[in-house]
């Protein structure tokens, strides 16, 4: 039930906590553009003899993140805030390994499950905290991002041979 002296957004969420809200997606829009990055390079760079069959893979994977990332940011416009939109601000809000010159198959499979591990533990946060205050707008697409990671991650390990 809204109290008179709490202020609610024009979507009839708590001012206060979309706040929270935004800038904890904030933190996984800045994440999410060195995963994007870290696709690119791993797309570019990778060799040998799964050459092939992982080139086309990473490249649908960072067109999919790109395509979260829009999504990131929009829904941080639509909470009433501003997407970071700078190198150094992703670089500061950076959590995941950043990979560089990984050429080798299973070097850049395991940066793709170290990722999304990261990217998950940010997700859930955000997801717990919506939930709070009924936000089923980023709710859903929290709930959304992390089924299709986890189904990723299930992927990459089963192409690996690990054990999940």
């Amino acid at each position: 039930m809204k109290t008179k002296e709490e202020a609610f957004n024009i979507l009839g969420l708590p001012v206060k906590e979309a706040e929270v809200i935004a800038a904890e997606l904030n933190i996984l829009l800045s994440n999410f553009q060195v995963y994007y990055q870290n696709l690119r390079g791993i797309h570019w760079n990778i060799r040998g003899k799964r050459f092939f069959q992982l080139h086309v893979k990473f490249e649908e994977l960072y067109t999919d993140a790109q395509d979260k990332i829009d999504l990131i940011a929009e829904r941080v416009l639509t909470l009433g805030a501003t997407p970071l939109h700078t190198f150094e601000d992703y670089v500061a809000n950076n959590k995941l390994k950043v990979g560089k010159n990984i050429s080798k198959d299973t070097e850049a499979v395991h940066l793709v499950i170290a990722s999304l591990a990261d990217l998950l533990t940010i997700e859930r946060v955000i997801l717990d905290e919506t939930a709070k205050i009924n936000d089923e707008g980023t709710n859903s697409m929290m709930s959304d991002f992390i089924k299709e990671q986890e189904k990723t991650m299930w992927m990459m390990k089963a192409w690996s041979e690990e054990e999940i």
